[in-house]
């Protein structure tokens, strides 16, 4: 489904949720049943969170230019497991 815009003269704007594709170019509008014209409005994008917008980013770049790692970054090295139980199982 997609969010069709229209604007009427009377009334102002409205919008119609349709199948793609199935939108008319004049609507009745639903309140005072003049025609009212489509219009082209810009997609909503900004529901996305910050964070996910910036997973997108760097998703969309690492199809053209990955990113070559050459070294662990300082900070992040490996660190044995916290639980107990492993330090219990018997060694080879």
């Amino acid at each position: 489904m997609a969010t069709y815009a229209y604007r009427c003269l009377e009334c102002g704007q409205f919008e119609v949720r349709l199948p793609i594709g199935t939108a008319e170019a004049v609507r009745d509008c639903p309140v005072c049943r003049s025609p009212a014209r489509r219009f082209f409005t810009v997609p909503n994008l900004t529901r996305l969170s910050h964070a996910a917008s910036a997973a997108l980013t760097r998703e969309e770049q690492s199809r053209e230019a990955p990113e070559v790692v050459t070294h662990v970054p300082p900070g992040r090295r490996w660190q044995p497991p916290s639980h107990p139980a492993p330090s219990r199982l018997p060694r080879p």
